[in-house]
Order: structure tokens, then sequence, then C-alpha cells
């Protein structure tokens, strides 16, 4: 069993796919993103490509474009993630293996979703994109999107491949990733924002947030207050962020966010279909949520 680390960071963002206004790939956007969330907002690790950035509806080329724009922006200072799975294994080792070549860091390998394989098809799923680079992997369950989760037997196998050394756990469980961390010693990141200081203390050792694109700081002297032993601190940032977190998630977060960032005039874009761009109302309650919480 590996002993958990922080393989890659401590605070990641699931990064947002900035737009131009007539739809395509916002390349410089992308590039100035990913410098204000390392930046401004302390971000350790970018997660492009994923289901915040899109992922479903750019093409293979705009993801490899992606991720050299952001390595390009960052650099060596924070862990640049690229997502590399869709439910087809043969497409998702080929975009595993151009994102090695485009310079990734590491992978993000969701779990099949739609045609609901069975565990043994999950991970021979995951092993098969695991096997065709040599980037270390963290693999994503999220059963609300994907239908189907990662079993603790199949937790247990995947955990004893070399690269396989992360969890991005979406379930919203914090008693199942403390249960996952002690059965498997893989390093466990929350991907659930609003139970994201619950799983810290139950010894997930970091994040994927979304929100960390325009709280990442807060998000930051949260970690830092817990981990200094002011516990009251950590709760009162934690209840600060609470109104903003929810605002945000009201529609699919990657609209949110992208509402927040225009407004406060960083790249963003408006989603392709078939997302939809938050509404003047919901635009205008992120940024007094935003407001409030700076002035707080």
């Amino acid at each position: 069993m590996r002993n958990a680390t922080r393989p890659f960071g401590r605070t990641l963002a699931a990064m947002i796919t900035p737009f131009t206004p007539s739809g395509e790939l916002d390349v410089p956007g992308t590039a100035a993103l990913a410098r204000h969330l390392v930046d401004e907002q302390g971000c350790e690790g970018l997660v492009v490509n994923g289901t915040t950035g899109e992922s479903p509806v750019t093409t293979d080329a705009e993801k490899t474009q992606v991720i050299e724009a952001v390595l390009e922006a960052v650099g060596d200072r924070a862990h640049v993630i690229a997502g590399a799975s869709t439910y087809d294994t043969r497409h998702s080792v080929r975009l595993a293996q151009a994102a090695e070549q485009a310079g990734a860091n590491g992978l993000l390998l969701v779990t099949p979703y739609y045609n609901k394989p069975t565990q043994d098809g999950v991970a021979a799923h995951f092993e098969a994109i695991a096997d065709a680079t040599e980037l270390p992997v963290m693999l994503y369950d999220i059963p609300p999107r994907s239908v189907i989760g990662i079993a603790d037997a199949t937790y247990e196998r995947l955990a004893r491949h070399e690269r396989i050394i992360a969890v991005k756990d979406a379930t919203g469980d914090v008693v199942h990733g403390q249960r996952l961390r002690r059965a498997t010693g893989l390093a466990v990141y929350c991907g659930v924002d609003e139970i994201n200081l619950a799983a810290y203390a139950t010894g997930q050792v970091g994040i994927v947030s979304v929100t960390a694109h325009l709280i990442g700081r807060q998000l930051n002297a949260m970690f830092d207050a817990f981990d200094e032993g002011d516990i009251a601190k950590a709760s009162a940032i934690n209840d600060a962020l609470l109104p903003v977190t929810e605002v945000l998630f009201e529609n699919p977060g990657l609209v949110g966010v992208k509402a927040g960032l225009k407004g406060l005039g960083l790249p963003a874009g408006d989603p392709r279909l078939p997302h939809v761009p938050a509404d003047a109302e919901l635009s205008a309650r992120i940024a007094t949520a935003l407001a409030d919480l700076k002035e707080a």
C-alpha cells in the first residue's frame, strides 16, 4: 500500500476553457487565465480538458492547444494535469498519448460514462490508458455524472498499478474517501467544492476545485488555518465561502464560473452548447456574492 502524499499539489483548479465571442478556442485567453490561477489564486495544479473545461465539446486538436498554451504560460510553477478519457478506451489512449507528447505532467481519467461497463471493464479501461504513457494518473470517480462508480475491489486492483497514484473523489461522501485512502494509500483529492474542508479534515490531501477560479486564495487560507491548528478560523472562512459556492453551482459549475470570470474582466467566453450562459440575473448574484466576500 502506498503512502499518500500530495503528488499534484494541494489546491488544483478544474480549469475552464476560454472561448472567443465567436465560440472559437481563445488561446491567449487560456494562457492568461492559467497565469491568473497560479499567480493570483495560488493554484498549485491546473486540470485542463476535464468536464469543467468542456471536454465533450472540444476537439482533440483543441485539447492539445489548451495543454500547450497552459504549459507555456505557467512552466514548472504548477502541475498541469490533462483530462484524457472518454467512454471509448481506444480514443482515450490516443488522448493520453497526445497529452504526454504535448508535455502534460499527469492524466485525469474519468470512469467510462453512458455505456456502463462492468467493474472488470472499468479497471481494464483505466489500465489500458495508464499503460499507454509514462505519466502519473489521477482517477476521477463521479457517479452522479457517469452513473457507475469505482468499486472498492476495483480501487484495490488499480492501486497496484505503478502510475495510478491519486483519485479525484466526487462522490460527495467523505467517509467513502476516508475508507478509500486507508485501503489503498492513494492520494485522495476532493472533487466536490461544498465539502472541501470536511474532506480535508478527514485526510484528503487537497482539492480539484471549480470555485478556485474565483476564491483560490481564500481556499488556501482555509487550509493553512487548518494545518496550523486554528480550526475556528478555518471554519469561519469555510462559512464565508458558502454563499459563493452555492450560487456558482445553481447551474453546472462551468456556467457559473464563466459568468464570474467575465464579471471580473477575465478570459472566459460563453460555454458551447448544450450549455447556455448564465442569464443577467444569475450573473448579477454571482458578482454580488463575490463582492460581499471581498468586503467581509
